[in-house]
């Protein structure tokens, strides 16, 4: 069992490979000390920080993050090192609050190199300190043992720095507060290369997105054990329908795991992310399997979503935001999300299998009163008639009262989640928009719009996907992206997907640390210049694009070459020998009007971009017309293909991996009149002015 430390309660370790995970509310700069057998650091060697995270058995993270997960052999240590000091500190940037009693507690466990976790201790009681040495492992008679410290410093990392005994204490924190606040331990990170797919139980997928009506599989996006990520298959009009499969948990890595095929029998549709201890979920519709000229019965209708009971149940609660498995807020939020979307879709599949049973019933029981000749016409014939209409319609009935109590359960729920949710899953509207600052960790996901089903139009779930993405996007600024009959003309369908392609650029530099993403346009025509103007007013986008098809074919030749040297280097490990101008940060390439300005060449450039350059931090955003690139035949297939399609306006184009629920996607769009992107953008530019970017 797991031991919660209290302040200066200890307990023995098992082993000496170990990870120590650090949670805060706020991005923190965490390290390490050695000391001595007086527990005195005897030199800034003895220190790992960001800007030098490695030391003999132990490695710290690179940068301020709201979680941390620091690497322990208590083997490999120096033997003169007999206390190991976990240390957390605020960073010392502006957008940082100046003291912990201003976030959440910072929470801390120890785990096995199998995640086992080993203690756990929450650091309370802290006000004006902005650092603190949370906990303390260390030797006693051949054996180690972990301690909860939890002391505070007020003078940050200097003051406990030099407590500890360290010589130069202050220089030292002042040379990590520089590295934290400029970000040079950032680097090529190695889950930019990933590894071979592999299958999981249904039981942890991760929803998937197909085209509605499509038999092709969908790519996944990036898995790392969490059920958030949506994406499509390419519309083949010639494929049946089917649906896409899921993703399964695969660590860092993208994982695809096949949907279980009809005669494997019901689908689970247990979330992984929810809480336990709720309700089982209902089993989803029958194999297909089932021959369907024998009678079924109705399938069974859920008894609710994975969640708590409703608030008119005793002992019930309302509906909390964050109330999924997760280690940060985050990342609950995160499972939450996708939690909702799977009740949704299992959900609503129970109550059409019941109606279509209903349907279905009814047509036997007529039948049944026509085939017989004495029973076809008169009184009798009437009576049996009506006592069918009366069974369907209280089928019918009985299922439509379990999908409006369970609709109504999720309604409340997200209503309280969409309020809380961080910049990178909100809306536009929100007002977490308004208190926006710069922040100093990537997020876990990021939000493309929303998702809805027709038996409950306003009851909208966050599309999100993980970060970073493994497929480009394709905002389609076709006349086919719409479920509408009235659609805007298509003038107005490009000028509204140019706008959406901004949108995204905005959140994305938004949501990500100062640096991490730089933006690259490709619109050879300039008809992209109104909206692009906010970009390049506030330093979003360095430069204007480049006209003409010489420059687009510059663009793609410097970031074909990024993506050769940085696959190269990653393939032979030797990250040190890249040119010192090449940037490693994440790359958006926004590419407007394709294929007008596009040669051969070009287009070879953007379809090796588009497969290769996601492994290794270069992503597309693709503003087009698949009609007017109908000249290249079946060549762009593979384009199309590689991308997640998006729409400016509303349309059913996705599907779910489960039941192939046609989902309609409905864009993030700005409110009309609303300076939300300007304001954002000023900050985002003004911090990379800060920084001398």
């Amino acid at each position: 069992m797991t031991a919660e430390l209290v302040r200066g309660q200890n307990h023995p370790l098992p082993g000496t490979r170990l990870e120590i995970r650090v949670s805060a509310g706020h991005p923190v700069v965490a390290g390490a000390t050695l000391g001595d057998a007086d527990g005195r650091v005897t030199g800034a060697e003895w220190v790992a920080h960001p800007a030098s995270p490695r030391l003999p058995g132990l490695e710290v993270s690179g940068q301020a993050a709201a979680e941390h997960r620091l690497a322990v052999d208590l083997d490999a240590v120096p033997e003169a090192a007999h206390r190991l000091t976990v240390l957390l500190a605020l960073p010392s940037v502006a957008s940082a609050p100046a003291r912990f009693g201003a976030i959440a507690a910072p929470f801390l466990a120890v785990t096995g190199t199998d995640g086992t976790e080993i203690a756990s201790y929450t650091v309370t009681g802290l006000d004006a300190e902005s650092a603190v040495v949370a906990l303390e492992l260390y030797r006693r008679q051949g054996a180690w043992k972990v301690r909860a410290v939890g002391q505070g410093y007020a003078g940050g990392l200097a003051a406990m720095l030099h407590d500890q005994g360290l010589p130069g204490a202050a220089e030292l924190a002042a040379g990590i507060d520089e590295a934290v606040a400029r970000g040079m331990a950032r680097a090529v990170q190695a889950p930019l290369v990933h590894a071979e797919p592999v299958r999981e139980e249904p039981a942890h997928t991760e929803p998937a997105h197909a085209e509605a009506g499509s038999g092709s599989a969908a790519e996944p996006a990036t898995g790392d054990g969490a059920p958030v990520a949506a994406d499509e298959a390419e519309r083949d009009d010639t494929a049946g329908t089917g649906a896409a499969p899921g993703r399964a948990e695969g660590g860092s890595t993208a994982v695809r795991a096949q949907a279980a095929p009809a005669s494997a029998g019901p689908i689970s549709y247990r979330h992984p992310g929810r809480r336990s201890g709720r309700q089982a979920p209902a089993a989803g519709p029958e194999p297909a399997s089932v021959p369907a000229s024998e009678p079924r019965e109705p399938a069974p209708t859920p008894s609710g979503p994975d969640r708590a009971a409703p608030a008119d149940e005793p002992g019930a609660s309302g509906p909390v935001a964050g109330d999924a498995t997760g280690w940060s807020m985050d990342e609950r939020l995160y499972n939450q999300v996708w939690g909702m979307f799977e009740d949704l879709t299992r959900t609503v599949a129970a109550y059409r299998s019941a109606v279509d049973f209903a349907e279905s019933r009814l047509e036997r029981e007529l039948d049944r009163v026509l085939s017989d000749p004495a029973t076809r016409v008169g009184p009798a014939s009437d009576t049996a008639r009506e006592e069918a209409r009366a069974r369907h319609a209280e089928l019918v009935d009985q299922a439509r009262s379990v999908l409006d109590r369970d609709l109504a359960q999720l309604v409340a729920e997200a209503e309280v989640v969409e309020h809380a949710l961080p910049p990178a899953y909100a809306r536009w509207d929100s007002p977490v928009w308004q208190g926006y600052q710069v922040p100093l960790s990537a997020p876990m996901a990021l939000r493309l719009g929303d998702l809805h089903l027709p038996e409950r139009p306003g009851l909208r779930i966050p599309m999100l996907v993980r970060l970073p993405m493994e497929r480009g996007l394709w905002i389609d600024a076709g006349r086919s992206g719409g479920r509408d009959a009235g659609l805007p003309d298509s003038a107005e369908l490009r000028r509204l997907a140019v706008d959406c392609a901004v949108a995204h650029a905005v959140r994305l530099l938004a949501v990500h640390p100062v640096g991490d993403y730089t933006l690259h346009v490709i619109d050879p025509a300039g008809a992209a210049g109104p909206a692009l103007a906010p970009l390049l007013e506030t330093g979003a986008l360095k430069e204007p694009p480049p006209t003409g098809a010489q420059g687009a074919s510059d663009v793609l030749a410097r970031l074909t070459r990024r993506v050769d040297l940085v696959q190269m280097a990653v393939r032979n490990r030797a990250l040190d020998s890249l040119p010192p101008d090449l940037d490693t940060g994440e790359q958006l390439l926004i590419v407007n009007d394709f294929p007008h300005g596009f040669d051969d060449r070009a287009v070879t450039q953007l379809r090796y971009l588009a497969d290769e350059g996601p492994s290794v931090g270069v992503h597309l955003l693709m503003v087009a017309d698949r009609d007017d690139a109908r000249a290249y035949g079946p060549v762009l297939d593979p384009l199309w293909r590689s991308l997640l399609r998006i729409t400016p306006v509303p349309d059913d184009h996705l599907a779910d991996p489960w039941v192939g629920h046609a989902w309609t996607y409905e864009p993030s769009r700005v409110p009309a009149g609303s300076d939300v992107v300007g304001q954002v953008l000023r900050q985002v530019g003004q911090a990379r002015r800060a920084y001398g970017i």
